[in-house]
């Protein structure tokens, strides 16, 4: 009996969690396509990123996915520039919204409602955010996503019957909650710097390409909450400077400016 029991608990404590698992699920798959290869760019993780390999001169889109049946809101950011106003990213800036299960490409940073400036992989010093002064975060492509406030029938408790309290484990939920985000600050200030480290050695940005044509409109949309319900990242280089922090392997032959003493080949003429 003990064992039904314990059984029958453990099936109980699963269904209870299924309506919060499907909240917690992606809203929108972030993905880069190579223009002039027209090639989705692989992904490659490394400690805990996603790094794609960028070839300078090459234009780029941001593909974004609505993996919902509702509609939702995606905030780009690229280099930690918001791609539609051109401000230094935050989650509760404009973004664009997605209809139900929406594929979209964002091409460009945003000039007006029918043109974008194509994003194109290049120097760092010659990508828009370090030519408007803003270098310190070129080298990542990022999304936060929010759902669509949902507004339900509201019923009006009688004078004589007062709302129940929320249950106590919740109360302790919460505070498990805080003493986790407290453990978990000597690793960010150690993420941090890693990241400070990594920047310093970056050499692909995104610049500020010709225009094209790409028309959008304006619409209302409430958030849920104001923080993201998901925020995605993917990490970007050139291929050398992979290779040189580990994430890509060393490739034959050897990157050009490293000589070789017996490289293979015949003498042509001159």
């Amino acid at each position: 009996m003990n064992r039904l029991t314990a059984s029958l608990l453990m099936l109980l404590l699963a269904l209870s969690a299924l309506p919060g698992c499907a909240r917690a699920q992606a809203l929108v798959d972030l993905q880069v396509l190579d223009l002039d290869r027209q090639q989705t760019l692989p992904r490659h993780p490394h400690r805990g990123r996603d790094y794609i390999e960028g070839q300078p001169g090459h234009r780029y889109a941001v593909v974004l996915q609505n993996l919902t049946g509702e509609r939702v809101l995606a905030v780009v950011s690229v280099d930690g520039v918001n791609a539609i106003s051109g401000q230094t990213a935050g989650s509760q800036q404009s973004g664009y919204v997605l209809g139900p299960w929406q594929r979209m490409e964002v091409r460009g940073w945003r000039k007006n409602l029918s043109e974008v400036a194509e994003f194109q992989f290049t120097s760092l010093g010659d990508s828009y955010a370090a030519r408007t002064g803003r270098p310190g975060n070129v080298g990542v492509i990022g999304v936060a996503a929010f759902r669509e406030r949902r507004y339900e029938p509201r019923y009006d408790y009688p004078a004589d019957v007062a709302p129940s309290a929320p249950p106590a484990p919740m109360a302790r939920a919460q505070g498990g909650a805080s003493a986790d985000a407290a453990a978990a600050a000597p690793a960010m200030e150690n993420r941090y710097r890693r990241e400070s480290e990594l920047a310093s050695r970056q050499q692909l940005g995104t610049g500020h390409g010709q225009r094209r044509w790409d028309a959008a409109t304006t619409t209302s949309f409430e958030r849920e909450s104001s923080r993201p319900n998901q925020v995605s990242s993917v990490w970007y280089d050139a291929t050398d400077a992979l290779v040189a922090r580990g994430v890509l392997p060393r490739r034959w032959p050897a990157p050009y400016g490293t000589p070789e003493a017996f490289p293979i080949g015949f003498a042509p003429d001159p």
